[in-house]
């Protein structure tokens, strides 16, 4: 059964954890990411982007397919599936579908429209019983063709946006989408001091995971970070895999060609991968 993401983000951030956020593009990686969870006995947040969301033909068939590994598969773990830098037009939809926790992205409106927008949906995913997630300060790099530049966020309008009675905040601190460039200056923990001062108790959520060093991250959590994106390591280690499979000439079989061996070494890739963050992150062992 799917689960908001408010009481896991609550825990990890009064434990002092984070928990993973982990993309999912098909049903390979969704199997991949609920395997490891299941093994580390670890919450997990399954982000889908609305790029990926139309990519498996729509909000409905992400959550059918979900809700029927979760049953099928026996995870006991909790799940939460969750849009990704949604639009308010995508938000209603994921209400619709059934997800269990939404993003919604205004960080590109004018403040008092992130507010206008952000209280309303506020509103509407109280009476499902579902979290909402809202950012504040752009972060770096591409999304779904949206591009930032890696804004630090002003620590007052997250207060205005956590004030609206929000789950969980995303604010810019210098972080970003996709590979970090070698210039890259780090993240600001000022800003994100800042941010937690004004915000209290909020768990807030660091965009951008993948090529962030693990001291970074670590003191990100010190400072009340208790949700991880992390979807571009996982392209990069299933990318890999798969292109080693095939330049071995294994997918190559006399009987014809089996697309689940071709796409078995990436899932097993992405398990790795998902387990490593989790022990970084110090969720496993923190599913209840």
């Amino acid at each position: 059964m799917l689960v908001s993401a408010k009481e896991m983000l609550q825990k990890a951030k009064a434990g002092h954890y984070a928990v993973g956020q982990f993309n999912i593009n098909n049903l390979e990686w969704t199997k991949a990411i609920l395997t490891a969870a299941q093994e580390c006995n670890s919450p997990v947040i399954l982000g889908v982007s609305e790029g990926a969301g139309k990519y498996m033909t729509g909000y409905k068939t992400v959550v059918g397919m979900v809700e029927g590994m979760l049953e099928e598969m026996g995870i006991t773990v909790p799940v939460a599936l969750h849009l990704d830098h949604g639009s308010y037009e995508g938000c209603l939809k994921c209400v619709e579908a059934g997800f269990s926790s939404i993003m919604f992205d205004g960080s590109h409106y004018p403040i008092e429209e992130n507010v206008e927008k952000t209280k309303e949906l506020v509103a509407i995913v109280k009476e499902k019983g579902m979290s909402l997630e809202a950012e504040v300060g752009s972060i770096g790099g591409e999304e779904d063709g949206v591009v930032g530049r890696g804004e630090c966020a002003d620590p007052e309008e997250c207060k205005m946006i956590a004030d609206l009675g929000i789950d969980f905040l995303a604010a810019g601190i210098g972080n970003i989408h996709g590979k970090y460039p070698e210039n890259w200056e780090g993240l600001s923990f000022e800003t994100l001091a800042a941010i937690q001062k004004r915000t209290g108790d909020m768990p807030l959520v660091l965009h951008g995971g993948t090529g962030i060093p693990e001291d970074m991250i670590k003191k990100a959590i010190d400072l009340g970070v208790a949700k991880i994106n992390v979807n571009t390591e996982c392209q990069l280690t299933f990318a890999a895999a798969t292109r080693k499979y095939i330049e071995e000439g294994k997918d190559l079989e006399g009987k014809g060609f089996d697309p689940r061996k071709l796409l078995k070494p990436g899932f097993d890739a992405i398990v790795a991968t998902v387990k490593e963050k989790m022990e970084l992150f110090g969720s496993i062992g923190k599913a209840e």
